[in-house]
């Protein structure tokens, strides 16, 4: 369980704090730390909101870094609410992030550790739990980190609560809160898992007295007179508590194994109560067993201590009471009550803070029950939940119901036994309501996860249940030890033998050690399935046989309920049927009770069970009122069985009540009939109790008579089988039941609550068809407690007075507030005339409380929503067909005068007690919460006028939380949405309230109230609704009864959309809540589930696999030359670290005649080398380069400046010293992290320890070991030749784990599992490599050749580089073919481009034009030259940068060269060194220049000739073309004054003399680059023949990036992206560090780093110049982004972290980049697109391609035979890409439609009606969108003047294209 990637773990930690009370804590910890790996490099920790100052392990500085990913949560839109897909999933991300640690602190070098381990294997991570901090074994040296933090007013883990104006009474406190799964270490950094355990020493400093009094200053107050100190409570043990004039120290020690989860303090003035034991009462002297018992104390702020007396005055017997089980685990134990706690009760080890919500005083009594179970539940989790924890996550239940249920026990031990069993039959059947096949089973073995904290309810309430009837189940069989065995040995081996940790395969495995009962069908049944059973059983006694005949019926609902759902079954696991044992009790005619147990091992069957009693008559308490005075006449006379009949009815509950005749009268108590009593003596037993023994969660249905009912329910004691007869009877309502019901009530010997379920169940006979007999009952029960009214002409048509109260008989005053409640469920009658409302009025009214002890507060509430209750029944039949209309401030009319005149007494008595309650407040203001509860009762119910302004006032701060919570229910269901204040209002209340318990639920109560909004009918249906009732006879499949219920949730979700989604004010509210750093947990997902519920979600791009392929390696094939070849430049095209010399420039001498040639050498993806050349490496530096020959001085041209540049030989990554491809590494790696982070590689991640494991043979059949740790070691230190000995290495771990564990174990499985997963990944990745290789080739293979502006930007920098003197020209074609890697450079202003000329010729060398001699070629051809004009005739390649003097556009020229004749050969030269990759641009130029060579000489074509000059002057014949702008920017042309000519200042020619690596043999073809203002490159005709050939080139920006184009080319900046793009990369924290500040040259050790970088650049920079404005466009920001990268990769050596970190940081830059600036297609055009569509569907012709083709309906079933289904298009699916925003241009739409016509042509042939249609399609798309070209260029025309003339416009979706033709 412990997090991967932390590898030490935690022996003892220190804490010590200062505490702040206005909300700062700072101070230090201290971790003892054992490292489990040999070498320790670094520690990681959790550590949120804390900001740390300091890090020092072993007392020497250490490096950290400290990054937060859930407080970095940023998305590219931060505005746009429909983006919440994308920030669910950035939230969960950044939580497993997160789970990592964010606290990364690297060992300085001084500190070491020592780690041996047994038998030279490595450990693996410790057990969860384990019980002590060093396995045996191993031997460590502990490493003590300290780490100085401070934190400032925290959002999770710590509340502080401070007086204010609002709460001006408050008093000051501090306390951790579990706001958060992960809040313990958003206070101190740790290792935050449950299952990390370890000592504790705690310290915590705080001022003295919170007034800021020192010691002796004004009187000596004490505690008594309200002057309190502050007082620290902490988990563990208090050692001391030194303090001086101002200031405390306190001082805890826990050293018991504690996981900082469990760890908790509270600090402020608390009052203190000690607790003390049974003995110290009695004053006994066995003072031994007195210290035996643990301190135990409570506190509670002042102002609360008698309520706090009367709270913890049981809580002594509960640890007394628990100890029986099992030794208390601590050494004390204290309750800390508390303000704002989120939730009622945070436990921790050996304390617990709970809310002051649970204090009561001496006038409560319900809060009784709910806080002393809270309490007894608190303690309880000290055994089992603190010191025991689960195993895993799936063994939660185990913990949270043991907890659960000995605090039951407890709670059956001071409440009674019927308090409990009436309890557990509740809960009973809330289990049986709600697993009806929606709730998975509570144990899920592989769920690794926590729960769903919406499960986890469901799990508290069913496993104590589970555990109750498993105590039944082993207490009927084996040794009849149960759970009260089981329980303290868990307890004693917790204690003794340190085995605190539980699971449910342990539990069993006890308990069938203890009982001798073997649980596992009971666990497969109850613990690992969901489900409960119904059973259905009906009697028939058998008079032949003397048996009771039974037939039982099984259905399980959740099973029927997902049968024909196979996922659901995999999940959730219903049980189809139950088995088990089931025990019936049968009460004979002799009353003797007979238990039979029915075995049940199937869904139906019939037993029969014999019968005992023969013959006898059965004496019934039942008898008549005639029949009962005979009896009592016939006993007095001497009858011995009429003295026995009367005996046993004077044995039941107060039989006697109602023997007077007139009573009888005035209760109007029905009798048996005559009938009634023949069939009574005619039975043969008195009643028959299925289920006796109270063991099966279930709902049993068993039908008998109801006078068998009434013997259950009056002679059976068990509070259960009174339930089951109440309910029995009121399925059969008349007055026979409602005399038995109203007999209940009366008799105060029932336990109080069957009374109050009989009171309840008394509105079933509230029937017209029995005179509402069970109203009458109600009142006349409730007359009890009222004064007798005077005579009357009606019974309840007078006043009800009630008596002053008196709460002293507490089942009375339960029944009472239970009768209240009932009569206001009852829907009215015009016979009673409003008798109901009347009398609860009067209950308001005259409600006198002056004499009673106890507080009326809950009964005044009960009689308030009584009355709303009772007052929407009065009018609901008469406007059941009206909606309600919240927003209406008309009232509605009441229909009567009495009705009208009720209404208003009710309101202004209830606002007497709202006004009452807030003079002199009842309980947590109970009265004021009922008030507002009344008044939108009656709201909704259009009785009143709404008023929103009456919960307005109670939602401010200043309420009690109750009474807010209870305002904003309303508030929220006033129309919220339409009100633009009260949406900022209630966002305001969300994003800045003080209490966190009212931000969750007003957040959580925005969705909830839409949905009770839509059902009320306020948020109107989209559509016609429609209201059928569908009638189901049990036949109708599951799916298609959920039918209708999706549908209405549809247009639920439809209608709330509409409705709601249109409030502009909650679009602007919604996101900056979501996106604060500081919103709670809670309230972010809750906006976002609203984001969910109104608003459309984004389509977000799905990831990527991104494969870098290595690009193509050139092959050298050096020509033969007569004579020395001009200095070659070889071409090594890669990304390398350049430096600059400057060695004596070279004279040009004679060159070789013969022409290049190029050739492309295609090396295979995972060859190590090519079989024909050796690496660089081998080779010596004369083969790498020649030296210079001597310079000839008299031939030299005065204007010739040469460049060389050196280049370093750049040594392969140590990962791929063995020849593996860097595209097979990267596959590798990816895989590999892949596989690591997969759920089942946990046992393949570190060798097998066959020492720690106990597998003492492993080695002896494996002999071949293997792990993912150890490839992963091999992979980078380069072991892998390829990538195929990578997969032998995983399958070969996979066999051995197969070949080691037998097929059924788990291990075995995971192997299969591994084995499964590791090739799905590997074939996708193989096969994202494979299209990426295919793709490169068709590039190549194209007949275009794509010209990319890196050339425009290299030759800048050779612009700059030729300025420099002394420096030759040996590799200058290296600076300008190697495109990938621009010189470093500050980035050129984009807003105002200064064009250049570039003239660039490469053609044929002469041989009198030579610098340096050059390696012997072969092949009788020349290389290609580089060189400039001079004063030779012979011509020579050109390359002239130039300056205009006025700015113009760039000109581009290619050429042919004149023909030549090639020179006999010579001797071949040595072997050419290893071919240097190229990049991928280049790669495609020289392939596409090899076809067009190729095409040449295929098809020549004749071309005009004209007059040509001499052979000496010859220019080559070239096309100029001209390019908007060399750095990717749209340039306008300058503008011409009348008169003016362009005049341009050229620069002086600059040879450069190269030989490029000669191409694969074709005809010669020279590129010439040239401005138009050369008269040497005019158009003329060459003397040779050449081919024309058009080429299309595209402009591109000049920027290096992954794509061709840049997508930010002339976009303004938008600096929120920008921004997000650099939060994006700071999060990877690890790589981002070194870019992040500018480099401090002197302290990181780098002291000539701005010698070699002259143009800086970090992160931080970059965010400055953007909030200055700096930036006008998107890619000058992106420039200078990626200068960062060019910067770190220039000046640091390849292999090393800071150069691997700038790959990963512009990898991540690439993929985010083109997400922010991806084109799309913009409004008007999406809509002139649609509009086309639309046209295009509604023409006849369209009637074909409309919606896609349905093989199956059309009766074409081949039709994908012959169209691939990923081609197939049409209209329909063309229109809702169009709306989806998949299109970023009119190119994709026009090429689909073409598809589609292509679709149709291919299927039906020609001619054909359906392919004419088709032309038709694309001839209306055609013309449509020449329309509107048209009309887009005469508004440009209109609106821009005179910039009609620049070119191509801005708003242009597509860069321009440029066609040139090759002459």
């Amino acid at each position: 369980m412990l997090t991967r990637g932390f590898l030490s773990f935690t022996t003892h930690q220190k804490v010590a704090l200062e505490i702040d009370f206005s909300g700062a804590i700072s101070g230090y910890t201290e971790l003892t730390i054992v490292p489990k790996i040999r070498e320790l490099k670094s520690i990681h920790l959790h550590c949120r909101q804390c900001e740390v100052t300091k890090v020092t392990v072993q007392s020497q500085l250490a490096d950290y870094v400290h990054y937060d990913p859930v407080a970095h949560i940023s998305v590219a839109n931060p505005t746009d609410v429909h983006i919440y897909p994308e920030i669910k999933r950035r939230i969960y991300s950044a939580l497993s992030e997160g789970d990592e640690g964010e606290l990364s602190i690297g060992l300085p070098a001084e500190v070491t550790t020592r780690l041996n381990v047994a038998k030279d294997q490595l450990m693996d991570a410790p057990t969860p739990g384990a019980s002590i901090p060093v396995p045996s074994g191993i031997e460590a040296i502990p490493v003590i980190v300290r780490i100085e933090y401070m934190l400032q007013d925290p959002a999770d883990g710590l509340e502080f609560v401070v007086p204010s104006e609002l709460y001006p009474y408050r008093v000051p406190h501090v306390y951790t809160t579990p706001s958060s799964p992960d809040a313990a270490r958003c206070w101190v950094p740790c290792i935050d898992n449950l299952w990390e355990r370890c000592t504790w020493d705690l310290q915590f400093v705080v001022p003295r007295f919170l007034d800021g009094r020192m010691e002796g200053d004004g009187p000596d107050i004490g505690a008594d007179e309200g002057n309190y100190p502050t007082v620290v409570v902490a988990s563990g043990e208090l050692v001391s508590h030194p303090y001086n004039s101002s200031k405390t120290i306190f001082v805890f020690n826990q050293p018991v194994l504690t996981s900082v989860q469990h760890l908790a303090f509270a600090a402020g003035p608390f009052h203190v109560l000690e607790l003390p034991s049974d003995q110290q009462v009695e004053q006994n002297e066995n003072d031994e067993e007195a210290s035996t018992q643990p301190d135990m104390h409570a506190f509670c702020l002042p102002g609360l201590e008698s309520k706090l007396a009367t709270t913890a005055s049981f809580y002594r017997s509960a640890m007394k009471f628990y100890s029986t089980l099992g030794s208390y685990p601590f050494g004390s134990h204290k309750v800390v009550f508390v303000d704002e706690l989120p939730t009622k009760r945070f436990d921790s080890a050996t304390m617990s803070i709970i809310s002051n919500d649970l204090l009561f005083g001496e006038d409560a009594i319900e809060q009784v029950f709910e806080t002393r179970h809270s309490l007894a539940h608190a303690l309880a989790c000290q055994w089992v939940g603190i010191n025991i924890i689960p195993k895993t996550w799936s063994d939660l239940w185990l913990v949270n119901g043991l907890g659960l249920y000995i605090s039951g026990l407890f709670f059956r031990q001071m409440f009674g036994n019927n308090e409990y069993r009436f309890r557990l039959k509740k809960d009973m059947d809330r289990i049986v309501s709600l697993d009806i096949g929606t709730q998975p089973p509570i144990c899920q073995p592989t769920h690794a996860g926590p729960p769903d904290p919406a499960f986890l309810s469901f799990v508290n309430l069913k496993a104590p249940v589970v555990l109750y009837i498993l105590d039944r189940h082993l207490g009927k069989s084996g040794t009849s030890h149960g759970l009260s065995r089981v329980i303290p040995k868990i307890f004693l081996s917790a204690i003794s033998d340190n085995n605190n940790i539980l699971s449910t395969n342990s539990f069993l495995r006890t308990c069938r050690k203890i009982s001798g009962v073997d649980p596992r069908t009971f666990a497969e049944q109850w613990i690992y399935s969901s489900g409960c059973p119904h059973f259905t059983f009906s009697a028939n006694f058998n008079r032949k046989k003397l048996v009771v005949e039974f037939m039982m019926r099984q259905v399980c609902p959740a099973h029927e309920a997902n049968k024909h759902n196979p996922p659901a079954m995999a999940l959730l696991k219903p049980v189809a049927f139950f088995e088990g044992t089931i025990t019936v009790r049968i009460h004979e005619a002799d009353g003797t009770p007979y238990e039979h147990v029915l075995d049940i091992r199937s869904a139906q069957k019939h037993y029969e069970v014999m019968f005992n009693t023969k013959y006898k008559r059965v004496r019934r308490n039942t008898k008549r009122y005639a029949s009962r005075k005979a009896a009592a006449q016939a006993a007095a006379a001497g009858d011995q069985e009429a003295a026995e009949d009367i005996g046993l009815l004077e044995d039941v509950f107060g039989s006697n009540l109602w023997d007077d005749e007139t009573e009888r009268l005035k209760w109007k108590v029905a009798d048996w009939t005559e009938e009634d009593e023949q069939r009574m003596s005619g039975a043969t037993y008195e009643w028959i109790r299925m289920d006796a023994d109270f063991e099966w969660i279930g709902d049993i249905v068993f039908d008998q008579p109801d006078f068998m009912w009434v013997s259950q329910l009056q002679r059976d004691k068990d509070v259960v089988a009174q339930l089951q007869a109440l309910h029995a009877l009121a399925k059969q309502p008349s007055n026979i039941t409602s005399s038995f019901l109203t007999h209940t009530v009366l008799i105060p010997q029932y336990f109080y609550r069957v009374r109050m379920e009989a009171a309840m169940l008394l509105i079933r006979c509230a029937v017209p068809d029995l005179d509402h007999i069970g109203i009458f009952h109600l009142l006349k029960i409730f007359t009890t407690w009222c004064f007798p009214p005077p005579g009357r002409k009606h019974e309840f048509n007078q006043r009800f007075i009630p008596r002053p109260n008196d709460f002293s008989n507490i089942p009375d005053y339960f029944v009472r507030k239970c009768i209240i409640a009932t009569l206001g469920q009852w829907a009215y009658s015009s016979v009673w005339d409003y008798s109901v409302p009347r009398f609860l009025i009067d209950q308001l009214k005259y409600n006198d409380n002056t004499t009673n002890k106890f507080s009326d507060g809950l009964y005044i509430s009960t009689i308030v929503a009584a009355l709303g209750s009772s007052l929407l029944s009065m009018l609901g039949p008469v406007r059941a067909n009206e909606q309600s209309q919240l927003v209406q401030r008309a009232q509605a009319p009441a229909e009567h005068t009495l009705a009208a005149a009720l209404l208003s007494e009710a309101a202004s008595e209830v606002d007497r007690y709202r006004e009452m309650d807030r003079l002199v407040p009842s309980m947590h203001n109970v009265v004021s919460i009922a008030a507002l509860e009344w008044s939108l009762m009656l709201m909704m119910g259009n009785m009143i006028s709404n008023d929103g302004n009456i919960f307005l006032k109670y939602t401010r701060e200043g309420n009690y939380t109750g009474v807010r919570i209870a305002a904003f229910d309303g508030l929220l269901l006033m129309k919220w949405y339409t009100s633009k204040t009260l949406i900022r209002y209630v966002m305001a209340i969300i994003a800045n309230d003080s209490s966190r318990v009212i931000r969750r639920h007003v957040a959580r109560g925005l969705g909830e109230s839409l949905g009770i909004l839509f059902v009320i009918g306020d948020i109107p249906w989209v559509g016609a609704r429609q209201d059928v009732l569908i009638e189901d006879d049990g036949t109708t499949p599951l799916a298609e009864r959920k039918t209708p219920q999706r549908k209405e949730l549809d247009a639920m979700s439809k209608s709330v959309k509409q409705a709601v989604g249109k409030a502009l004010s909650l679009r602007e509210c919604i996101m900056p809540i979501v996106l604060a750093s500081d919103t709670d947990a809670q309230v972010r997902m809750c906006m976002l589930k609203l984001c969910e519920l109104i608003y459309r979600p984004s389509d977000e791009v799905l990831p990527t696999l991104k494969i870098t392929l290595p690009p193509t390696p050139l092959t050298e094939v050096p020509p033969p030359a007569p004579s020395p070849a001009p200095a070659a430049i070889k071409i090594k095209t890669i990304n390398r670290k350049v430096s600059l010399v400057s060695p004596n420039p070279p004279s040009p001498g004679p060159s070789s005649p013969f022409h290049p040639k190029l050739k492309l050498a295609t090396a295979k993806l995972g060859d190590v080398r090519s079989p024909a050349s050796a690496p660089p490496s081998a080779l010596p530096d004369a083969q790498l380069m020649p030296p210079p020959p001597v310079p000839n001085h008299a031939t030299e041209s005065p204007l010739v400046k040469v460049i060389t540049i050196k280049k370093k030989v750049k040594q392969p990554p140590k990962s791929q010293s063995s020849g593996m491809q860097l595209a097979d590494l990267r596959i590798c790696r990816n895989v590999l992290k892949k596989v690591q982070g997969y759920k089942r590689s946990t046992i393949f991640l570190q060798p097998v320890d066959p020492i720690v494991e106990g597998l003492t043979t492993y080695f002896d059949i494996v002999k071949n070991p293997m792990d993912l740790s150890t490839m992963a070691a091999k992979l980078e230190a380069g072991a892998y030749p390829d990538r195929f000995a990578f997969e032998a290495d995983f399958h070969l771990m996979i066999n051995n784990a197969k070949l080691f564990n037998p097929p059924a174990t788990s291990a075995h499985g995971h192997a299969i599992a591994m084995d499964d997963f590791f090739k799905k990944q590997w074939t996708k990745s193989i096969q994202a490599l494979e299209a990426a290789i295919n793709t490169t080739r068709t590039t190549t293979s194209a007949a275009s050749v794509e010209v990319p502006d890196d050339m425009a930007h290299a030759a800048l920098a050779l612009e700059a580089e030729t300025s420099a003197p002394g420096i030759t020209g040996l590799d200058a074609v290296d600076a300008l073919t190697a495109l990938a890697e621009p010189a470093p450079g500050p980035a050129p202003p984009r807003a105002t481009p200064k064009p250049l000329k570039l003239s660039l010729s490469l053609s044929r060398s002469s041989p009198q034009n030579t610098s340096r001699a050059s390696p012997p070629v072969t092949n009788g051809t020349p290389p290609i030259t580089l060189t400039s004009s001079s004063s030779s005739a012979t011509p020579t390649p050109k390359v002239r940068l130039s300056k205009p003097s006025k700015p113009t556009r760039p000109m581009v020229s290619i050429a042919k060269p004149p023909a030549s004749k090639p020179s006999t050969p010579k001797p071949p030269a040595p072997k050419p060194p290893a071919p240097k990759p190229l990049p991928l641009e280049e790669d495609v130029l020289f392939a596409e220049l090899d076809m067009i060579e190729a095409e040449k000489t295929q098809t020549p074509s004749p071309v005009k000739k004209s007059k040509a000059p001499s052979k000496a002057s010859q220019p080559p014949v070239a096309e100029t073309i001209a390019f908007d702008d060399l750095l990717g920017e749209p340039m306008e042309k300058p503008k011409k004054e009348r008169g003016e000519k362009r005049k341009f200042k050229e620069a002086a020619p600059v040879p450069i003399h190269a030989t490029a690596p000669p191409p694969r043999p074709a005809t010669p073809l020279a590129v010439t680059l040239a401005s138009s203002s050369t008269p040497a490159l005019s158009r003329k005709a060459s003397g040779t023949p050449a081919p024309s050939l058009k080429l299309k080139v595209k402009t591109r920006d000049s920027t290096p990036g992954p794509s061709s184009s840049s997508p930010s080319k002339g976009m303004p900046v938008d600096a929120a992206k920008c921004k997000s793009v650099i939060r994006l990369l700071k999060k990877d924290a690890y790589n981002s560090a070194p870019f992040l500040l500018p480099v401090d040259a002197i302290a990181q050790g780098c002291p000539t780093y701005y010698d070699e970088i002259k143009n800086p650049m970090d992160f931080n920079t970059l965010e400055q110049n953007l909030t200055q404005g700096k930036y006008m466009t998107m890619d000058q920001f992106e420039s200078d982004m990626r200068l960062i990268f060019r910067n770190c990769r220039q000046f640091n050596p390849p292999g090393i972290d800071v150069y691997i970190a700038a790959d990963t940081q512009e990898a991540t830059f690439d993929a985010e980049w083109q997400k922010v600036t991806k084109k799309k297609l913009s409004s008007a055009e999406r809509t002139f697109v649609i509009q086309t569509l639309n046209t295009m569907m509604g023409d006849d012709s369209g009637v074909y391609f409309r919606v896609p083709v349905d093989p199956v309906a059309l009766g074409i079933p081949h039709y994908f035979d012959l169209v691939d289904r990923r081609d197939a298009r049409d209209l329909r699916t063309i229109k809702q890409n169009v709306q989806a925003g998949k299109y970023d241009s009119f190119g994709g739409i026009e090429t689909d439609i073409q598809q589609m016509i292509t679709n149709a042509i291919k299927f039906n042939g020609e001619p054909s009606i359906v392919v004419d249609a088709a032309r038709k399609m694309g001839k209306m798309w055609n013309s449509a969108l020449s329309r509107k070209k048209k009309e887009d260029a005469r508004q440009q025309a209109s609106g821009s003047g005179s910039a009609g003339g620049q070119g191509h416009g801005q708003g242009s979706s597509e860069p321009p294209m440029k066609k040139l033709k090759l002459m």
